[in-house]
């Protein structure tokens, strides 16, 4: 099983310490222009610089992703590591200056690696970090987690998160059958965040209905609120421009089974209107081709038959 240690930036790290245990955080890199391929659900380590050389804490990879700063903070906030957007330009500018970064996607496009159920541990529980990291490796590193230094890490990490959530209170989620990659302790679960920017990418950036690629406009909508039981999956999610967004909350389009798209007549009747959205009534929306990640035809009725005022 594969699992990676990445140098990890004091102030991200120390900020985040301070809310221990967090649903997800944004493992963010100044430049977009390398791509960061390690499997969903791989652990994660966060290896602190020097002096202090050690890995202060861990979670899963959930996904990697090219997004603009703004989007970054949008989605994650305060687990972008930074107090508020106007923090986390200055501190990218600032490593961007001094090591004068290029990027894959324009200047403020920025390489996010997904983490989720990260756990950060107090100094006196820090981990020794990998006997053979080598001094100049100021990136990361891939582990084979069977043996060696990749196993005493991971062992460790997973006695320490037993024992803190044990003493918090919270107990380890165990393992459910993976969804990708190799199996896993602990399955990613998405938090709100992760879902939007998974939501995003699987739809490769177009609404799914109108083909809108302006990403200020863009939305992940749950066909089955979370408050409602639904989950932070790719599956119960569909990438629609705002307005539509919001009509399909408000039950006044829903998307059939079939993926097309139908408009409520009560738009008209309530509000005299409608010419905009009724054309599109009947468009057949484009989703993603692979079926893990296709909208769930159970929760698409559940949204005609519950939420739709047709």
């Amino acid at each position: 099983m594969e699992g990676w240690v990445a140098v990890t930036h004091s102030d991200w790290f120390d900020l985040l310490a301070r809310q221990p245990r967090r649903e997800e955080v944004n493992f963010w890199s100044p430049s977009d222009y390398y791509a960061f391929h390690g499997s969903p659900g791989a652990p994660f380590f966060f290896k602190l610089k020097a002096p202090r050389n050690a890995i202060g804490g861990f979670g899963y990879v959930a996904s990697f992703s090219r997004l603009p700063e703004w989007l970054a903070w949008e989605c994650f906030g305060e687990g972008n590591g930074a107090e508020s957007l106007h923090d986390l330009r200055s501190r990218l500018g600032a490593i961007r200056e001094r090591n004068e970064l290029r990027g894959a996607g324009g200047p403020s496009q920025i390489g996010c690696i997904v983490i989720v159920q990260a756990t950060f541990f107090p100094p006196d529980q820090w981990i020794p970090q990998p006997t053979d990291w080598a001094a100049r490796n100021l990136r990361y590193k891939k582990y084979d987690l069977s043996q060696g230094e990749g196993a005493r890490i991971w062992g460790e990490c997973q006695e320490r998160a037993a024992a803190l959530a044990a003493e918090r209170g919270t107990p380890m989620v165990r393992e459910t059958p993976p969804r990708y990659g190799e199996p896993v302790l602990v399955r990613p679960r998405l938090g709100q965040g992760a879902f939007r920017v998974a939501v995003t990418d699987a739809y490769q950036r177009a609404c799914a209905v109108t083909r809108e690629h302006s990403l200020p406009v863009l939305e992940a909508a749950h066909i089955r609120p979370y408050a409602q039981g639904g989950a932070h999956e790719v599956s119960n999610g569909l990438l629609l421009r705002s307005d539509l967004h919001r009509l399909f909350d408000l039950g006044y389009v829903t998307v059939t089974p079939d993926l097309r798209l139908e408009v409520s007549a009560k738009l008209r009747g309530e509000y005299d209107n409608g010419r905009t959205y009724y054309p599109m009534h009947g468009a057949e929306l484009s989703a993603p081709a692979a079926a893990m990640v296709r909208p769930d035809a159970a929760l698409l009725r559940w949204h005609n038959d519950t939420v739709f005022r047709g």
